[in-house]
């Protein structure tokens, strides 16, 4: 298993952590412009296209949650291990995290793939 620096990745925690209250703050406005579109057309094709929509909103911010919880936990386990030996914590190394990676590549594969869904669906709507 490859291994990092602790400071490498307490900072993509960070990162990810910073991008992920972005896209939670992003799904409100997403949010707000489906309520818009849904008071403003009531056919049932749109309809439709608003619950799916708004179902893969809250999929997404479960997602997030997820996401979160999973760094944080990883973030303590940094912790752990500085507290346990704060000598030269500079040049520490841990284990890798690939899965969790993954995991947050993923999401943001899906979610910016939902976000041009949307927008392609609201610049028609709207």
């Amino acid at each position: 298993m490859e291994t990092k620096k602790i400071y490498e990745l307490h900072e993509e925690h960070k990162e990810w952590l910073n991008n992920l209250a972005f896209y939670k703050d992003e799904i409100k406005v997403m949010q707000n412009r489906i309520s818009e579109v849904a008071s403003k057309n009531s056919s049932a094709d749109v309809l439709k296209q608003i619950e799916h929509f708004q179902n893969q909103l809250i999929i997404q911010r479960n997602n997030i949650d997820e996401l979160c919880h999973s760094i944080n936990d990883h973030e303590n386990y940094l912790e752990n291990r500085v507290n346990e030996n704060p000598t030269a914590v500079d040049h520490r190394k841990v284990n890798d995290h690939p899965k969790m990676r993954d995991s947050y590549s993923s999401f943001d594969k899906v979610f910016n793939e939902l976000r041009k869904e949307l927008n392609t669906f609201l610049t028609k709507w709207m």
